[in-house]
């Protein structure tokens, strides 16, 4: 037997059984995968201030796309129990939107609030991709 038979003997042999065990394999379990940490946008001109005694660190938002937007048409409102908190920021929305528009499982949750002055710095969230 020739050394080129040989090898291609045993690689077929060797790859007959890792087959088997690559086709069987389960596919890996969904988990969240941190996108950005932002801030609110808008927060000042929406239900936040009203809101702001309830809300707290951990809770989860909503994302709803709204493609129609007059000012951005990438826009992405933040929502609290149906009630409008603001928006993902202009800069930060294009990877946001665009997964919103293809279907994706998106979560966004509150990761830091702080009394102050300057609405930019009152809510800090997190966007979360399901992957």
């Amino acid at each position: 037997m020739s050394r080129r038979v040989f090898l291609q003997s045993l690689t077929a042999l060797f790859g007959g059984f890792a087959l088997p065990a690559l086709t069987q394999a389960k596919p890996a379990a969904k988990q969240w995968k941190t996108l950005q940490i932002s801030s609110v946008a808008g927060f000042q001109y929406h239900r936040g201030e009203t809101l702001w005694p309830q809300l707290a660190t951990g809770q989860l938002l909503s994302l709803i796309r709204e493609p129609g937007n007059r000012f951005d048409q990438r826009a992405v409102r933040i929502d609290w129990q149906g009630e409008k908190l603001g928006y993902i920021p202009a800069k930060d929305n294009a990877t946001v939107s665009q997964l919103l528009d293809r279907g994706e499982t998106m979560s966004v949750l509150i990761v830091g609030l702080k009394k102050s002055n300057n609405p930019w710095e009152r809510i800090e969230v997190e966007v979360r991709w399901r992957v």
